[in-house]
């Protein structure tokens, strides 16, 4: 039988920086988590693993100063609802969640935020409704069809995540995800281990590095395959943005700038001393470029 899991909300009191309203909504079933900061044309930021939106809370007293920005928790992680057993986890789940919240909330015109899984569901979903989205900032990500073989890092980080199962220890990945882990308080890392009271609740975090696709019949596959055919003739803006430390997504960012000419017609920006999870190190620096290009790219 299948159990859904709500995290108290006692876990979310007094996380630093984060004071931020929270706002829900249900998609097939299950109640979603955004934040919903500011007015005007709409950004959509999505997180990866094992993260939730506190990873973007640097960024939105800028991006909000001008515009809508939503900052969604994928189910199983932050204030979204969470299933109890990896097996009701997959690739279509996530998808269908993502889609069906850009539809509940009529989101259209969308500047799309993506690092991490954020990436692989995000920019899928973009290639299958690209009507609503106005443009694209990539970072820290890839688009896998399990046609070429995965990294020796990715591997490892795979391997390591079979072992962890559901103890993964979700403040030590991140702080070993980091160029300068010394500087993070010990606050911050337990805040992004806030949504997890135990290991009950660990279930979406520890099976999302296992549904990367690595073979190309590998759920997801053929709809990230998809996606690159579609990316191929995209001509809205594109911005890529990757940290110069992250061994997982290393030089990702020339194989969209290959896949997407449009990308190129923007500067190659690389974010220095910083590592996977580049929001928690750089986030003002990241939100300052993405409110450049946006500028540079106005709508219409």
């Amino acid at each position: 039988m299948m159990t859904i899991l709500r995290t108290p909300e006692e876990r979310f009191v007094n996380l630093p920086g984060y004071n931020y309203a929270p706002h829900y909504v249900d998609i097939n079933g299950m109640r979603v988590h955004y934040l919903d900061e500011g007015q005007g044309d709409t950004i959509l930021c999505l997180h990866g693993e094992p993260t939730w939106s506190y990873l973007y809370r640097k960024m939105i007293p800028i991006l909000s100063t001008r515009q809508r920005t939503l900052c969604m928790d994928f189910i199983g992680f932050g204030r979204s609802d969470k299933y109890s057993q990896e097996g009701d986890y997959s690739f279509s789940m996530h998808l269908k969640t993502l889609r069906g919240f850009i539809e509940a909330l009529s989101l259209e015109q969308i500047t799309l935020v993506v690092q991490d899984w954020g990436g692989l569901t995000g920019l899928t979903a973009a290639s299958q409704m690209p009507e609503r989205f106005a443009r694209l900032v990539i970072m820290n990500t890839f688009l896998p069809t399990g046609d070429e073989p995965a990294s020796e890092a990715f591997m490892q980080w795979r391997q390591a995540a079979r072992r962890f199962g559901k103890r993964m220890p979700i403040g030590r990945i991140i702080r070993s995800g980091m160029a300068d882990a010394d500087k993070v308080p010990k606050g911050v890392m337990r805040a992004y281990e806030a949504p997890f009271p135990d290991n009950t609740y660990k279930a979406g975090a520890a099976v999302w590095p296992l549904l990367v696709p690595i073979r190309p019949d590998d759920p997801g596959a053929a709809e990230m395959r998809g996606a690159r055919a579609v990316f191929s003739e995209w001509e809205k803006p594109v911005q890529t943005i990757f940290s110069d430390s992250d061994p997982i997504t290393s030089r990702a960012d020339i194989l969209f700038r290959r896949l997407m000419p449009v990308a190129r017609e923007q500067p190659r920006i690389t974010i220095e001393n910083a590592g996977h999870f580049l929001q928690e190190e750089k986030g003002p620096q990241i939100a300052t470029h993405i409110q450049e290009f946006i500028d540079r790219t106005p709508i219409g």
